[in-house]
């Protein structure tokens, strides 16, 4: 057997990401023409190396003291440290997030089963989610804000309203794709609700589940970063609306950068916990 009918199809780049890695080589490749020929306004596209140089301080540099206080076993640590404040805005924000899509997501899922398990719900009340799914949820921020304050609830609050969409209308309409033979056997065994909930509905309709909190992730997220830029003093959303009032372009693309990791890291977590993988292959 030659080395090259030896060699597993996964150990050679795939043509999907040549093609993948040639249009981001592309895309820096531009990006750094446009800053270095001067057709923009000074430090609006500002050059790869100021950026990576921001980035880096914005990571590495510690510039916020926190004091560190828990037992160990036997032993007290009390020291006080320094970090990178980002951490902290980064903690904040993630925390809105989690919180918000969790909120969202349960109660979408809930209301998307009882829609799709009801004909009469689902003519009565399935066409309000499609008109208020596509409107812009910033418009509920000042009502947010009456309700749950100027701190971090408002923004989960946000997160919350912008998850639940996508949510409820991808389990309805995956309700409506379960086999039915599925359905009449679950009943033939005298399944109560709960049952028919966790045994046949949810496992049969685990894709759009999965697409669901992915949509409604990125909203979610969306939401959140939106409430922290318009009223708020923590999060990444308000470094990044002060890295724009203040015109310090490397750290806003810095920042962005940071969002753009999280969006996929967090995306890629929930398609590989939810198996999405898996049932693509299938």
């Amino acid at each position: 057997m030659t080395g090259s009918a030896s060699m597993s199809p996964r150990s050679v780049l795939q043509p999907v990401t040549w093609l993948r890695i040639a249009i981001i080589v592309l895309v820096l490749l531009v990006w750094e023409a446009v800053a270095a020929s001067g057709l923009l306004y000074r430090d609006v596209v500002p050059s790869l190396i100021a950026i990576g140089k921001s980035l880096f301080e914005l990571l590495a540099f510690p510039d916020m003291p926190v004091r560190i206080d828990v037992d160990v076993f036997v032993f007290r640590i009390d020291q006080a440290v320094r970090i990178p404040h980002v951490y902290w805005h980064l903690y904040t924000t993630c925390y809105e997030i989690i919180v918000g899509t969790l909120i969202g997501g349960l109660a979408g899922l809930i209301v998307g089963i009882a829609l799709g398990g009801s004909r009469l719900l689902r003519r009565a009340y399935e066409p309000m989610l499609y008109y208020f799914g596509p409107c812009p949820k910033i418009i509920f921020f000042p009502l947010m804000i009456m309700w749950f304050g100027v701190g971090p609830g408002s923004k989960i609050a946000m997160g919350a309203v912008s998850c639940f969409f996508p949510v409820a209308l991808n389990v309805a309409g995956g309700m409506r794709e379960i086999d039915q033979i599925l359905i009449r056997v679950g009943r033939s065994f005298r399944a109560n609700t709960w049952q028919m909930v966790t045994k046949i509905y949810m496992p049969a309709m685990r894709h759009p589940i999965i697409n669901g909190l992915r949509l409604g992730f990125g909203v979610a997220l969306i939401g959140t970063l939106l409430a922290e830029t318009k009223l708020s003093n923590r999060g990444i959303g308000f470094l990044v609306i002060q890295a724009y009032t203040q015109f310090n372009m490397p750290l806003m693309y810095s920042l962005l950068i940071v969002l753009f990791v999280l969006a996929i890291g967090a995306n890629a977590l929930i398609g590989r916990f939810g198996g999405l993988d898996e049932i693509k292959r299938k």
